[in-house]
């Protein structure tokens, strides 16, 4: 991830559920919390009742890389804590793209595209 860090301290999880606004949907939870540093900080949590530790691995993965793929698209100086639904078990990489993604939007942390850039 080139513009963010990982949040790894509880005491950043805890300031981040506390002091942010929540969004959900049917696979994740996103926390949100405005910083005024200018790099992004990612959170994921997924517990044990998704599944087994193979299968909380395969959704942090599908999680982290769903968001460094879009990472150009969130605005600057934000902790983010995504928290994973039992439902997300199994779903394809689409699927939780979307999912990310329109948490995101719904959050608006998302920043405005440009009209003028060109589409490659």
């Amino acid at each position: 991830m080139i513009f963010s860090q990982s949040l790894k301290k509880r005491q950043d999880f805890q300031n981040t559920y506390k002091k942010g606004t929540s969004k959900g949907n049917r696979y994740l939870v996103l926390y949100v919390l405005r910083k005024e540093n200018t790099e992004n900080r990612l959170g994921i949590s997924v517990s044990k009742k998704v599944g087994n530790s193979v299968v909380r691995h395969r959704v942090t993965r599908l999680i982290r890389e769903s968001y460094r793929l879009n990472e150009t698209k969130f605005m600057k100086g934000i902790d983010m804590i995504f928290v994973a639904r039992p439902s997300c078990k199994g779903i394809p990489f689409q699927e939780m793209e979307k999912s990310v993604l329109s948490l995101a939007e719904r959050s608006k942390i998302l920043e405005a595209e440009d009209p003028c850039q060109e589409v490659l």
